[in-house]
Formats: C-alpha cells, structure tokens, sequence
C-alpha cells in the first residue's frame, strides 16, 4: 500500500528491526493477507469482465474504476488522516472496502452482476482504500520508533509486492477451480484479520496545543502547501505522466493472455506474478540504484526499460518471452513509483504529509485510470498490439520531459515544524478574530539588494505553503534601504498555525533573509488587525479554553 520513502543502506538485523514491534509485526502480517485478497479480487474483476463483454475499453475500465476513486478522493483523505486518529480512518476505510466487496460477492452468487454493476462495486471498493491510503502510508511513524522508520516502510512495500508477486496466480487459480465468486469472497474475508489488527492497536499522540482545522480550510491548506512546492509539483507531474503512459501494461493486461497469447485466467495470474514478482526484487535493489544513480537517471533509465518490456510484451507470441518481459517491466515500474514518492516523502514535513502524499496518489493513479480509459478505445479502434506499441514509443521518449521538468534534490524526510513561542498581545483576540496583517521591516545595503531580492522570493514560497496570502516585498522610494514583508493570513488561528508548521529548513532561509539587514535595531514585526471592530466571533461551541492560549 506504500512505497519505500528513502535511501538508506538497510544491514539484515536493520531491515527486520521494525518486526522487533509487536504492533507493526501484527499490522503487516494483516496487510499482507489484505494485498493478498485484494490481487485475488483484481484477477477475478478482470476476467469476470473479459467473459461478461468482448469490448476493450469496458475490460480496461476495470483499472479505471479501481483506481478513479483515488484520484477523486485522496486529497480530502489526506486532509481527514492529517485532522483526525488514522486508527480510526483506516478502520472506517476498510469497512467501506469490505461493504463493496460482500456486494459483490452477493450479487456475483445470485447472477446478477452485470458490466456495468461491476464496474461500480470496483468503484466502491477502491473508494475504501483511497480514503485508507493517506492514513496507512502516515501512521507508520506512529507504529515504530524513528530510527527504524525507513525499514519500515520499506517493509510495507515489500508486503504489497510479495502479494503481488503471488497473489495473481493464487487469484487465476481460485477463478479457473471455484470461479469469480470465490474470488471475491475471498477478498472480502482478508480484509478481517488487518481489521482486528487495528483495532487492537491503541496509539498514542500527545494533543496539538491547537484546535484541529475545519475539514475545507484542511483541503485549502493542502493544496495551497503543494501549489507553493515546486518540487513537489514537478514529481506529480512526471508521476502523472508516467502512470498514463505506462499504465497500458496493466490494463490491457487481460486482453494480452486471451488476444495475444491465447490463454486462460490462469495464465493472466501468471503474467501478473511475473509482474509483481519483478517488483519485488526492483524495490529490494532501490537502495544501490540510487546509490549510483541520480534521481533524473533512474528515472529516465526506468522509463527507457519499461518502454522496452512494453514493445515486446505486444510483440511476443510465446509465453516465456511475455513472461521475462513483465518481470523487467515490473521491476522498473517498481522503482520508477518508489522514486516519485521519495521525491515526494523528502520534500514534505510531517504536518502536511498525508495530504502531501494523497496529492502524489491523485497523480499517480489519475494519471493510470484516465490512461487505462484512453488504451481501452484505442484497444477497440486498433487491436492491442498496437496500443502497447503506442505506449512503449511513448515512454521511450517520456525521459525528454526530464529538460523541462527534472526531478528535483530534495531535503530533509520528514522534519518537524518547530513550536515557537505565541508573540506578545495587549489586544483582545479570539482565535477567530481577523484577518491579522503581518509587515517585517528590512534595512539592507543597497550592494546587497539583488540577493536580498532572491532570497525573499523562497521566503514567499514558504510563507504562502504554511498559511499566509497576499504575500508582496517592497521597497521604500524615498528611503532605498527599507524593505517592507507583507502577507496576510484569515484569522488570529491560522496565524498562530503558520508561525508554527516552518521547519528548520525554512528558518534557515528566514535567517538568510534576516542575515542582510542592518543597522543597531533588529528586524521590526509588525502584527495588525486589519478589522479590529469588526472581526469574526467564536461560535458557541469553540472551547473557551483555547482562548486563553491564543490571547496569552
């Protein structure tokens, strides 16, 4: 369900630290058997549809309703694991999976699935695990200490891909001997161990000294935070383009083991093991890839391999050929995925990871539902193999898009915002009462005021992801050494909140900013009301608690 997050050398004892934790040696246990029935239920949704409908595209809508949900939902499911105990999230998320799923199953049971139903219940069910997914990949802080965090993620890739690599086959099995049915009902009933899992794990998270944010603003600042990251926006970019691209191979999958290879459901189990059995040994070699390898090669070397498994999985004929050339593609696709939510994972501090990381699965999996769709017509008007020859020329030249977007050096994985001190009031505030205008006046030497200038336009980009708006620098005419900061945030909260979600990182540039100015007097702040008789109220049901916080 995740991706490994970083590169880190792990020795044999360090790669099965995490397991030393009963809490997370219980949950991945749990998630393994859940990838499990999952994969089951991917095969038998395929091959349900190949023998319900003879059209590409509704064959190929399969990956698509799967995966539409997390391109619609994961920025609000991201919003919801960062205000809210994702112990909980996850266990809602799973009922709503497991819902869909005994519908299925019923209805499959009675003969009563049509095309379209299927496609929906596929909807349903990938809507439980787009609402988990932001959760999942967030709480694993929360299950390990820090140091042995990496490993653990690292692990959770491993679980999803060793369920991959077996799962399918296990899945073509179930579908040849017992039929779609058994198939779903065995996805519905591994979805209860992960549920007893988490409910037996009892976290702990020490209290903001701040009220939660209203679920819309939560969204606002997700996305306000990743407009204002250009790295960030660049690897959902190319991970959006990659998961369009490359996400015929899994599409059209089924249509490769009947059209092409003339084979059963078993044989489509067996293609997808290949694929997922490559996974699993790319992320075991991730760590040296990117030991010898930027970030830009390796993307641009994966893109350059895929492209070559894709054309000769659509010009083999023979099963083994087929079979070597989903392994290759499955390695490399394995990789390309961890690169991107590396580059994502490092380029985001905790406060906003989940909404962070559900942007990166909006992209990734809209880019692989909305390619899927568009395969499966061209499936219907050309035939597959000359779909997949499309998308293996188109990811042979995908690497040239590394000119204008490159994947970018990224920072520190997961620094904490640093708590400062709430500043000095002698005006009446509620936490409601805004909006508050903060200026911070500059003296620089007019030598300096080029750099100065620069330096100022990534305190902009900081200071708009973590809360403020109308950010604007200016320059005093008559007086050329005065720089005046300006930017606004909604209320007296939402100041206190951009004050505090900064990370070292971003002092550091602050502290270059500060470092030019001049003269015996500090940098002067100025913090105002803009409308001081005519703010916002507490409702009634905002704690009076708060108040003493905020007006302290």
């Amino acid at each position: 369900m995740t991706e490994l997050p970083q590169s880190q050398t792990f020795s044999a004892d360090g790669i099965i630290a995490p397991f030393h934790h009963v809490t997370f040696r219980r949950i991945w246990l749990a998630s393994l058997f859940s990838n499990l029935g999952a994969l089951i239920r991917g095969v038998g949704a395929a091959w349900a549809m190949t023998q319900m409908t003879s059209s590409a595209d509704k064959v190929a809508l399969v990956q698509t309703a799967l995966m539409l949900p997390v391109m619609l939902i994961s920025m609000p499911a991201g919003a919801i694991a960062d205000m809210h105990d994702r112990r909980i999230v996850m266990l809602f998320s799973l009922g709503i999976a497991l819902a869909g799923a005994a519908a299925l199953t019923a209805l499959a049971w009675l003969g009563l699935v049509t095309p379209n139903l299927l496609l929906a219940l596929c909807f349903v069910v990938g809507s439980g695990v787009a609402l988990m997914d932001p959760a999942w990949q967030s709480s694993v802080s929360e299950q390990v200490p820090s140091e042995t965090l990496p490993a653990a993620v690292a692990l959770n890739s491993i679980s999803y891909n060793i369920a991959r690599s077996v799962g399918p086959a296990i899945g073509g099995i179930v579908v040849v001997t017992a039929g779609a049915v058994a198939a779903f009902a065995l996805n519905a009933l591994l979805y209860l161990p992960l549920m007893l899992a988490l409910f037996l794990w009892k976290p702990f998270s020490e209290p903001s000294r701040l009220p939660p944010e209203r679920f819309n603003r939560a969204i606002v600042t997700g996305v306000r935070y990743i407009a204002n990251s250009p790295s960030i926006k660049i690897v959902l970019t190319r991970s959006m383009v990659t998961g369009a691209i490359g996400g015929a191979i899994i599409a059209l999958m089924p249509l490769v083991a009947r059209d092409l290879l003339h084979g059963d459901a078993q044989t489509y189990g067996i293609m997808l093991s290949a694929f997922g059995l490559g996974a699993v040994i790319g992320a075991l070699n991730l760590t040296e890839v990117r030991k010898r390898m930027s970030g830009e090669a390796a993307i641009r070397a994966c893109a350059l391999s895929m492209g070559c498994a894709i054309a000769a999985v659509a010009l083999s004929r023979e099963p083994v050929l087929t079979t070597a050339a989903l392994f290759l593609a499955g390695a490399v696709w394995m990789m390309a995925w961890a690169l991107f939510n590396i580059g994502v994972q490092l380029s985001a501090p905790r406060w906003v990871a989940g909404r962070s990381l559900a942007a990166y699965q909006a992209a990734s999996s809209g880019g692989i539902a909305i390619g899927s769709w568009g395969w499966g017509y061209l499936t219907d008007a050309a035939g597959v193999q000359t779909a997949l020859l499309v998308s293996a020329a188109l990811m042979l030249v995908s690497p040239l898009l590394g000119l204008w977007w490159r994947m970018p050096r990224v920072g520190a994985w997961g620094e904490e915002a640093e708590v400062l001190e709430d500043p000095e009031v002698r005006l009446a505030l509620t936490g409601r009462s805004g909006p508050l205008v903060v200026e911070i006046e500059y003296r620089v030497t007019q030598g300096n005021a080029r750099s100065f200038h620069n330096v100022m336009q990534d305190v902009q980009l900081f200071r708009q992801r973590n809360g403020a708006y109308g950010w604007s620098i200016a320059r005093d005419i008559a007086d050329p050494e005065l720089w005046t900061e300006r930017y606004h945030c909604p209320t007296w909260l939402d100041y206190l909140r951009q004050r505090n979600r900064s990370t070292p990182s971003e002092r550091a540039i602050e502290q270059q900013a500060i470092a030019f100015h001049i003269g015996p007097e500090p940098v002067r702040v100025r913090r105002m009301l803009e409308r001081p008789f005519g703010s916002v109220r507490w409702k009634e049901n905002v704690s009076a608690a708060f108040g003493k916080i905020a007006s302290s």
